[in-house]
This record gives structure tokens, sequence and C-alpha cells, in this order.
């Protein structure tokens, strides 16, 4: 059975990037000298944020965007076997143009 996970309000469902396993050198980086990146595919957002007067803010990312995020911000769930991260969207730094 697959699971599906919807955010809620101004919550951002987002894929985390594989980082490079080598340097432009060639040298092969292990796993434990991995620093985890900080950027990442958003997979689904919530419907907005609820500002103080009850009307909604839609946000600024959608599924497809690709962004940068604050460190320590996020919360890790497994969905399926895969690792995501939610967060709010005040903790998103950018969004990468392409």
């Amino acid at each position: 059975m697959a699971q599906k996970l919807r955010p809620l309000h101004d919550r951002v469902l987002i894929k985390r990037v594989e980082s490079e396993t080598t340097t432009k050198g060639g040298i092969i980086i292990p796993e434990n000298a991995k620093e985890k990146p900080l950027e990442g595919e958003v997979v689904a957002t919530g419907t907005g944020r609820i500002l103080d007067d009850g009307s909604v803010r839609a946000l600024q990312v959608k599924a497809g965007d690709r962004v940068l995020f604050s460190k320590y911000s996020e919360t890790e769930v497994k969905i399926g076997g895969d690792t995501m991260l939610l967060l709010r969207e005040d903790d998103l730094l950018g969004i990468i143009e392409k």
C-alpha cells in the first residue's frame, strides 16, 4: 500500500537531493564525512498560511520547485521507505531557478 502525505497550512514536503560522492578533483568522499545537502525538491505543499484576520495566503512554492532551506529546520518523516523532510515555508531560503 502506497502512503501519501499532504502537508497542512504553510508546510512543505521536500525530498532532499543526493549529495556528491566525489569532488571535482576525483577524490571520493566517505559517507561519514558528507554533509547533508540543504537543497531539495518540493513534493507537496499545504493550502497556505492562515493570517491573523483568518484569510489564507497562498504559498510561493509549488511541487517540482528546487529550493534551499535552513539547517536544523526540517522534520524528517519516512513515507513508504523514502525519507522526506517537512518544513514551514518560512524556513525556505529561496527557489533555485534553472
